[in-house]
């Protein structure tokens, strides 16, 4: 048995169950409550984790939000470690989420269910290309396997968001502070926790981030 601590600030969907200490026992609970959804009709959400771990880093939090009516609509993995460009530690939540939940945004710290009408921006701007001064170049990560680009979308000045689609659902990364957003031009892979757990996983301290704390 475990705690849990519950946000009803993240948007559509509410509670967001957060565990209040994170280790096997716990991660291995959330992944059979999020396994549990899946069904030939809707593939349960992964659980997104950098796998291997950034040196020194840690996961330090599980999450899914839902209810018993509509199920787990979104969930959350956060890892921490030193940030990538020195300077102390940083934070890394990663989110999947179907369409118009808003979990990721409320990480992100702005308002709106998903980052869509964004997204749609960025990729119709006018830069036509590597080289001109308004062009921008998404993250490019491997998820699950497949290299996947992650867009840069607004955020609250203290840290640092991007974007994407993974499995047909959207998949969020934030990053405090800001410049930890650089972690994701270091070849990383996320791995779905869901299809296996690592053993040699390694928890450290309970992320504030989410326990309300972005």
């Amino acid at each position: 048995m475990h705690g849990e601590s519950r946000c009803v600030r993240c948007g559509p969907v509410a509670p967001l169950h957060v565990p209040e200490h994170i280790d096997a026992g716990i991660v291995a609970s959330v992944v059979d409550r999020v396994a549990a959804e899946g069904g030939p009709e809707r593939p349960a959400l992964p659980l997104w984790c950098p796998w291997p771990l950034p040196a020194g880093w840690t996961v330090t939090g599980v999450a899914w939000a839902g209810d018993e009516a509509g199920g787990v609509r979104a969930t959350a993995v956060a890892c921490a470690g030193p940030a990538p460009l020195g300077g102390g530690p940083a934070e890394l939540v990663l989110v999947a989420e179907e369409p118009g939940v808003g979990l990721g945004t409320r990480f992100a710290g702005v308002a709106g269910p998903d980052p869509g009408p964004e997204l749609t921006e960025v990729l119709a701007g006018p830069g036509p290309g590597p080289g001109h001064p308004e062009h921008v170049e998404p993250a490019r990560i491997r998820v699950g396997g497949h290299p996947t680009p992650l867009w840069l979308i607004n955020s609250a000045t203290d840290r640092s968001a991007y974007a994407g689609e993974a499995r047909g659902m959207w998949l969020h990364a934030i990053a405090w502070p800001a410049s930890a957003g650089h972690l994701l031009a270091e070849d990383v892979v996320l791995h779905d926790l869901t299809e296996w757990t690592p053993p040699e996983l390694v928890y450290g301290a309970p992320s504030p981030y989410l326990h309300g704390g972005a």
